[in-house]
């Protein structure tokens, strides 16, 4: 295609150079021929009043002899009477001298002929000279021109498809490394990268772009070998529980107080692997993409309104403070898009951490406008979380070490930042240990 390209641009090239030369070449010589018809006119029709000698030397020495050049004087008013048709010169057509006379000039070519006519005012009357010669030079200075491009634009193309070969060999050569690199790395190898060559150009972009791409999936499959295990792990805890309570009520004579506890002891295991079962099902259910979802326009300070009261009728001893000092003017600044159920659950479990982790010690939560998202910052005087720890709080089953006293299962907050993805928006969350949390949602406002 690059050839091709190249090919189209030189032949275009070549065939204006040849054009503009030849029309160039053909005027210059049409002017010369008017010209010599101009002297050939004051040698002939003013012998009375110039000198003869004087012009024929002029000629003779400045203007060589065309090949085939000949000279023809015609009288107006005899080519008037005639319809413009000269006897003596058919390969005129009547055109041609009626051209002459009405604008002073004319040319005509009939194949390597050229003819060139003026019109002289004389004493003796108006005429029409015409001039004629052949201009084989032309033709042949227009031959080599042909022939030289046509050259050129063969040696031209063999040169350029070959650099071109040669320089797309060398180009696509990281490239080719690359592909042959990437054929080689899957689940089992993911720690394997593409090198890096120093430099911003597109082929350091792409292996950068794939090593990142690589880190992803490689964290994606940590992840979720990490989750297979934990859920394995939590749902293995209460099952043994249950199976462990009903052979030792089989297995020996109990009281039915004692049956009574087991049964108890079963039905709260259960309780706690129905609660594990939900939590997952709605943690893998944000994984759509949000087509199956109801979407409406939300408003955000009633929705946190609602999860207040939610808060307040799960956690009775709760000391919530919402507070909306710093709302924005117009309502539809706080207008989001989105999935009324899903956003509750989502900022429900944030603030119920909030309650839970502090004790009931004052949870605040503000929310305030900032350009086209909605802050919504949950406070929190609790345990708070060592800062080594931060970065896997939104991992499936994870417990920060010091929390291990509340009772939890690690899907709140990975469920939550699933639910805010799925609406365009992102969780930050900062935290010390014995200093509080804050977490920090941000969601896109909605401005149709």
């Amino acid at each position: 295609m690059f050839t091709t390209i190249t090919a189209t641009v030189i032949l275009l090239l070549s065939v204006f150079t040849y054009f503009f030369t030849s029309r160039f070449a053909t005027i210059d010589f049409y002017k010369r021929l008017e010209i010599r018809a101009y002297i050939a006119a004051r040698v002939m029709l003013e012998k009375d009043e110039t000198s003869i000698d004087a012009y024929s030397e002029i000629r003779r020495e400045h203007l060589e002899v065309l090949p085939g050049e000949r000279e023809y004087f015609f009288r107006v008013d005899t080519l008037q009477q005639q319809g413009y048709k000269a006897a003596i010169l058919p390969a005129l057509p009547a055109n041609f001298f009626r051209s002459v006379a009405e604008t002073g000039s004319s040319y005509f070519r009939k194949k390597n002929y050229y003819y060139t006519g003026i019109f002289y005012e004389d004493n003796e009357g108006d005429f029409i000279v015409v001039l004629s010669a052949g201009n084989e030079e032309l033709t042949d200075t227009l031959q080599n021109l042909r022939n030289f491009l046509l050259v050129g634009f063969i040696v031209a193309i063999v040169i350029v498809y070959a650099t071109g070969v040669l320089f797309s060999r060398y180009t696509f050569k990281p490239v080719r490394t690359i592909i042959k690199r990437v054929k080689n790395i899957n689940a089992e190898n993911l720690s394997m990268r593409l090198p890096e060559k120093k430099g911003q150009d597109e082929i350091w972009e792409l292996g950068y772009t794939f090593n990142e791409m690589l880190d992803r999936l490689q964290t994606s499959f940590e992840t979720q070998n990490n989750f297979v295990s934990n859920a394995s792990h939590e749902f293995r805890t209460p099952i043994t529980s249950i199976i462990g309570e009903a052979e030792l009520s089989l297995s020996v004579n109990r009281t039915k107080e004692e049956l009574q506890q087991s049964v108890l002891n079963i039905l709260a295991q259960a309780e706690k692997l129905q609660h594990i079962s939900n939590s997952l099902l709605n943690l893998a259910q944000t994984g759509f993409d949000g087509k199956r979802q109801e979407w409406k326009r939300i408003r955000i300070d009633e929705l946190m309104c609602e999860v207040k009261h939610s808060v307040e009728e799960i956690v009775n001893s709760n000391t919530v403070q919402l507070l909306l000092h710093d709302l924005p003017e117009s309502s539809e600044d706080l207008i989001v898009s989105g999935n009324e159920q899903l956003l509750k659950l989502a900022l429900s479990n944030i603030v119920l951490n909030g309650c839970k982790y502090s004790g009931n010690r004052p949870v605040k939560v503000t929310i305030k406008v900032i350009e086209d998202y909605i802050h919504i910052l949950t406070e929190d005087e609790g345990i708070g979380i060592p800062k080594n720890e931060l970065e896997h709080v939104f991992e499936p089953f994870f417990r920060a070490s010091n929390s291990q006293r509340f009772q939890g299962y690690g899907i709140g907050l990975p469920l939550s930042l699933n639910i805010i993805r799925l609406h365009h928006g992102m969780i930050k969350v900062d935290s010390a240990e014995g200093n509080g949390t804050q977490v920090l949602v941000l969601l896109p406002v909605d401005r149709e």
